[in-house]
């Protein structure tokens, strides 16, 4: 069976990703397509580019980013969560996209963004970073603003389109995962 992760993409004390990353999976569990799985960056803390040789060459010399490549390696897709800071995403969503490369390649991405206007520069950046990995983003966004879908900023409350949005883009990530699966088992059995 197809395995989505869902990456939350902040580490910051009071988050409101946590919210929106356990909605996201809340939803994402009902399906009977793909499993889902919620991956926290904070339960892998990355130092900030800390490999000396470039994740294109997939030659990992630290634990923690063998051990991230491993956990990321077991997925076939994924859906971000992303908060918008200063028109992009935040550097920690960044920095765990940037210690790998391979284990990105060949899968499907979606985006679920929230901030004032909804987050969507920073899905349309990670959209430029998600091709540089050569992942596949799907069309389908879903863009939370702080707004209209948290009262005083904080307590999440989606409202019915968001969730709607939501099934398209967990229908796009799924099916996108398995129409790529070819091109992974080409990509591994050419590794090996």
């Amino acid at each position: 069976m197809i395995r989505i992760g869902i990456i939350l993409g902040s580490t910051r004390p009071n988050r409101n990703g946590e919210q929106v990353a356990t909605w996201v999976h809340d939803i994402a569990s009902r399906r009977g397509d793909a499993e889902f799985e919620l991956i926290d960056l904070r339960d892998h803390p990355l130092p900030h580019l800390d490999e000396p040789l470039a994740a294109m060459q997939g030659h990992y010399q630290h634990a923690h980013t063998r051990a991230w490549a491993a956990r990321i390696a077991s997925f076939d897709g994924f859906v971000m969560v992303t908060p918008e800071y200063n028109h992009s995403t935040s550097g920690v969503l960044k920095n765990a996209l940037d210690h790998l490369y391979a284990e990105w390649n060949d899968k499907a991405a979606g985006f679920v963004s929230y901030g004032v206007v909804g987050g969507a520069r920073a899905a349309e950046q990670l959209r430029l970073i998600c091709g540089a990995l050569r992942m596949a983003d799907v069309g389908q966004q879903v863009t939370l603003s702080l707004m209209t879908e948290f009262e005083n900023y904080t307590a999440f409350q989606p409202a019915d389109h968001s969730v709607a949005a939501l099934d398209t883009l967990l229908d796009q990530v799924v099916a996108w995962s398995t129409a790529l699966a070819p091109l992974r088992a080409a990509s591994q059995a050419a590794a090996v």
